[in-house]
């Protein structure tokens, strides 16, 4: 069997564009099945797969998993820091999951060189999910919050 060296390659890109975590093609009697971040029993799975049954359960497991850095509403950290959801250990958060928020609302603050610089919500919506937690360093560009 001759494997397409390119098709591979061009598969692989798709799954770095997309965020997917395995893509399939098949054409006549061939086929190429493409997979990153596979864990052990999830790599076990597709060796009985070969049958009918196992094809439909495929496609459940790669839907579900979704990049937040893909996410139309991430809210990105604009600067290397640590991210605090609070002003003070005692205070309250300055935004609640599943509420809603304005734009230009302080939603966390993020402290770099031993300055806390606000960030803000970049538009009105619900704050779905925060993807950081209080306390956590966070890179230039990560997902920090989802605001639908």
């Amino acid at each position: 069997m001759l494997v397409d060296k390119d098709a591979i390659r061009a598969l692989a890109d798709i799954l770095t564009e997309t965020g997917l975590t395995e893509i399939e093609i098949s054409e006549a009697d061939s086929r190429i099945r493409v997979a990153r971040n596979v864990s052990v029993v999830q790599a076990a799975a597709p060796a009985p797969a070969a049958a009918a049954p196992a094809a439909p359960a495929a496609p459940a497991p790669v839907a579900a998993p979704v990049d937040p850095a893909k996410h139309p509403g991430m809210v990105p950290s604009p600067m290397v820091g640590v991210a605090y959801l609070t002003p003070d250990p005692a205070s309250p958060p300055f935004a609640v999951e599943g509420q809603p928020v304005a734009a230009g609302q302080t939603i966390m603050l993020i402290e770099a060189m031993k300055t806390f610089n606000q960030i803000k919500a970049p538009r009105a919506g619900t704050l779905t999910k925060f993807l950081v937690e209080s306390g956590q360093p966070v890179e230039f560009g990560e997902a920090l919050a989802i605001i639908e």
